[in-house]
């Protein structure tokens, strides 16, 4: 019988979840890891010895019984719609199971009066497990994930092209965290709670990378030329509708609109990169490189005359695509408004707990 604390992974199948999972059965930990389904990632899980819970992470009924018996827990605080009644239910859930730590997913942009509501939502959250009573908190403040590059994979792989509304291709703007550097910060948290309670870490990639860098990357991981194509923001709310529909809503494309305007004023940048990976999580961090070289074995990756061609429709269909009316899917989910929202460079509190300043980009 392990004598190490039980651990909670909450989205256990998601991008952070599944190689924390992965990480800490590897350190020896029992793990319970709750998912949404029965699927390939929860039988992978299994494989690794975790105890493999399905449940429903809006439920409180669920996270109580997710949370029977564990120590300690891992919150990746879903920065989507109904993001703050889960961080609610599962603050709830902990202070009754008298969780002894808890490591949260927060968000790097996160500040009280954020133009983004989802981004005010998990400010909300920390601050609620700030409160517990008997619960230390660590926070893994990420910015713009590297997987995030991927959102745009088979137009990459099959056209070589990165259309992305990121600004000027040669400026250095983020550096960017692998899903793995995430999880192995993650993990550090859990397994050594006396040391990080109490931190915040932000984990990153190695060096700060441009637009066209990391074109330049994912066409030496996919074995031909991709160039970074600049777009503007209705553009790629247009390609992201066509390509993904069922993936980003309207309200979902609303944020994310926020969050590339954040990355053009370089909120990314700000204090980066740091070595809370190595520090921390114990592994060197990930060269986006290396990211890209596994982002090209995916399925959507594979170059077939099939893919191509429905690549191509998938660009021609982008044209056919009406402009998301973003503001309009912001009013219709009846979303908090603020009388003077901000950008976090705008934000005197978030530049001097973050230790940089900013310079908006145009």
């Amino acid at each position: 019988m392990s004598r190490k604390a039980k651990i909670l992974v909450t989205s256990a199948a998601g991008k952070t979840g599944l190689p924390l999972v992965q990480q800490l059965c590897e350190r020896g930990f029992p793990v319970r890891a709750m998912v949404r389904r029965e699927d390939a990632r929860a039988r992978v899980m299994r494989d690794m010895g975790a105890e493999v819970m399905v449940g429903n992470i809006f439920d409180m009924a669920d996270v109580q019984r997710a949370m029977a018996g564990v120590q300690r827990a891992y919150h990746c605080a879903p920065t989507a719609p109904g993001g703050l009644q889960f961080g609610a239910i599962f603050a709830a859930a902990a202070a009754e199971a008298r969780l002894e730590h808890v490591v949260m997913l927060g968000q790097w942009l996160s500040d009280v009066r954020h133009v983004s509501s989802f981004t005010r939502d998990v400010w909300l959250s920390e601050e609620m497990l700030k409160l517990l009573p008997d619960t230390t908190l660590s926070v893994v403040n990420v910015g713009w994930f590297a997987d995030n590059y991927f959102m745009v994979l088979p137009m990459a792989a099959q056209l070589g092209v990165l259309p992305m509304p990121l600004g000027d291709g040669d400026e250095k703007k983020n550096a960017g965290p692998s899903n793995e550097a995430i999880a192995a910060v993650a993990a550090g948290c859990l397994a050594d709670p006396a040391i990080h309670a109490g931190k915040t870490y932000r984990p990153t990639g190695p060096e700060l990378l441009s637009p066209n860098e990391i074109a330049a990357a994912m066409g030496t991981a996919l074995g031909r030329r991709v160039r970074y194509m600049p777009v503007s923001d209705r553009m790629f709310a247009k390609a992201v509708r066509a390509s993904a529909p069922s993936n980003y809503s309207h309200l979902m494309l609303s944020q994310l609109a926020i969050y590339v305007q954040e990355y053009r004023r370089r909120a990314f940048a700000v204090n980066a990169p740091t070595d809370v990976v190595e520090t921390v999580g114990g592994m060197a961090p990930e060269a986006f490189l290396e990211t890209a070289w596994r982002a090209a074995t995916r399925p959507e990756a594979q170059r077939t005359v099939s893919k191509k061609l429905a690549a191509l429709w998938g660009f021609a269909r982008v044209g056919l695509t009406p402009v998301p009316d973003l503001e309009r899917a912001m009013a219709e989910a009846h979303l908090p408004v603020l009388e003077n929202p901000r950008y976090v460079g705008d934000s005197t509190d978030w530049v001097e707990t973050h230790s940089g300043s900013l310079t908006a980009a145009a």
